[in-house]
């Protein structure tokens, strides 16, 4: 029986790469151990048949951004717990292949309250970290609010412009019914609480809050509680 050795060293043996090489082949997912992929090139093997996928990179793997349809009711740490190969949408058709270093170092951006559901973003990428965070009280986010009672006279201006917020008046933004009883709200920098207190304020109560756009991008069809990738040319 051979000794364990690291993988790294089993791939320089067996197809005469650089050691730098093949811990690239290996972190980006073209290396199998007995027709499981490994990506960790520490791994140790000793008799096991492994092979080099014919159309491998030896390149860095790249920071990505994930997009999430976050199910209503579930705190920042659950979602989170949601991402993983086999939560990706059917209909992601990108080039990329999940990999292990894709759920890793995610930073949550513009966090949703637990209550509310929709777009969730997820990113280890600097332009992206720095759009979301450092810029993101500048990204008009929309939401579609479902809720019940009778809306007071001049309510639907008053959500626009008029109300305070924690002894502060709120900036205006645009409201529309989008149905009997769904109203959409544009805003940015909405702080948590703030979208019910204003409905409140109007005699409506809120039962569904559902972040449907931050910026230019748009949840579309994503399924609850499944993710994508950030398209290549996709732009907050």
């Amino acid at each position: 029986m051979t000794d364990p050795i690291r993988l790294s060293k089993r791939l320089v043996e067996l197809i005469h790469c650089s050691r730098r090489e093949a811990e690239l082949y290996i972190e980006g997912g073209w290396v199998s151990v007995d027709g499981r992929i490994v990506e960790e090139p520490q791994f140790k093997v000793g008799d096991e048949d492994v092979v080099l996928h014919p159309e491998a990179v030896a390149a860095p793997v790249e920071p990505v951004t994930l997009l999430l349809h976050k199910p209503a009711g579930e705190t920042l740490e659950q979602t989170l717990g949601r991402l993983a190969p086999a939560t990706r949408a059917e209909s992601d058709h990108g080039p990329q292949r999940p990999l292990s270093r894709h759920f890793r170092k995610l930073t949550a951006l513009l966090p949703l309250e637990p209550a509310a559901s929709g777009l969730q973003v997820f990113s280890q990428q600097r332009g992206v970290l720095r759009r979301l965070g450092e810029d993101g009280d500048a990204l008009e986010q929309e939401f579609v609010v479902e809720v019940s009672g009778e809306l007071a006279d001049s309510g639907l201006a008053r959500l626009g412009h008029g109300l305070d917020y924690r002894g502060r008046p709120l900036p205006p933004c645009k409201v529309s019914w989008q149905s009997e009883r769904h109203l959409r709200f544009a805003l940015k920098a909405p702080q948590a609480g703030q979208i019910a207190h204003m409905c409140r304020s109007v005699g409506l109560e809120v039962l569904g809050l559902r972040r449907i756009r931050i910026g230019r991008l748009a949840m579309a069809r994503l399924p609850v509680g499944q993710w994508r990738y950030l398209g290549e040319h996709e732009r907050f």
